[in-house]
């Protein structure tokens, strides 16, 4: 794996609509920008992105827990994301996200029942990408579907990809519609 940089951040909200949010809702975002080895080139097998994406899962799970400052138990929702610059591919992006970046993001955030909600796009420097964020164990927890943007001024460039994690600690400020709550999910399925 090629890192050209990585970085942390942490959103945290304080007050919604006039509402004080104590504690703050809190999302962390870890990126890494790496070269994309199949670059401007048709590859039948994309085994080398899939370990590459094991790698990123859990070097950037870690990063989002520690940026955080929680234990990994304590994580409760996640999501990841990659854009890829011009001279790459869609598929790129779904061989670093799928077949294994995942379980090292489960071992970093302490369990992780539920599929990881993940988005794909291909971009250039600057543009934005979301990531899609969804509790960490039981899908159906509605107060926890939400998504944080991740934009580098320099990234991706044509033969690189963005790769994105998030963490949270927390759903949405203030949820109110309902639902299974963070509290009350099992996550033995996945999905309540």
């Amino acid at each position: 794996m090629d890192i050209r940089k990585t970085a942390v951040w942490v959103e945290e909200t304080h007050t919604e609509i006039g509402r004080a949010i104590s504690p703050p809702t809190r999302k962390a975002v870890a990126v890494a920008v790496i070269a994309n080895p199949f670059a401007g080139a048709y590859v039948e097998d994309l085994t080398p992105l899939m370990d590459i994406g094991a790698e990123l899962g859990a070097l950037l799970g870690k990063k989002c827990v520690d940026a955080l400052g929680i234990t990994p138990d304590q994580a409760q929702s996640y999501g990841k994301a990659a854009m890829v610059g011009e001279n790459g591919e869609l598929e790129h992006a779904a061989a670093l996200l799928h077949p294994s970046l995942g379980a090292p993001l489960r071992e970093q955030v302490d369990k992780g029942a539920a599929l990881v909600p993940s988005a794909k796009k291909m971009g250039g420097p600057g543009q934005v990408l979301d990531v899609p964020l969804g509790h960490k164990d039981a899908a159906y927890v509605r107060s926890h579907f939400d998504a944080v943007e991740v934009r580098l001024n320099d990234a991706p460039r044509a033969n690189e990809i963005l790769v994105a994690v998030a963490v949270t600690d927390s759903g949405r400020p203030l949820p109110r519609v309902g639902g299974l709550t963070h509290d009350d999910a099992v996550g033995s399925d996945g999905l309540r």
